[in-house]
């Protein structure tokens, strides 16, 4: 999976299914400054990208700088070996 395919499908899963308020979601987007997302949402994120990818994240990786915003989440998986492609 590309990056931009990474991106596209968590902006249209935060927006669809996930986001609490309405806002036009977007890559960079402060998912928890903005209320978009509250903690459950993350956890449902990170179960996502777990299910999606078929890979495990460490709970220490879940912190604010790797789920502030759809681009620092692909930041994060890009920074895994094989996870997703340039």
């Amino acid at each position: 999976m590309t990056r931009e395919q990474l991106t596209d499908e968590l902006v249209d899963l935060i927006s669809a299914e996930i986001a609490v308020v309405d806002l036009d979601i977007d890559a960079d987007t402060d998912l928890l400054l903005t209320g978009a997302v509250d903690s459950l949402g993350v956890i449902r994120i990170v179960d996502w990208i777990e299910d999606r990818l078929d890979i495990d994240i460490d709970p220490a990786d879940v912190v604010l700088e790797n789920f502030i915003s759809v681009a620092a989440m692909v930041g994060y998986l890009g920074g895994r070996a094989a996870v997703v492609a340039s």
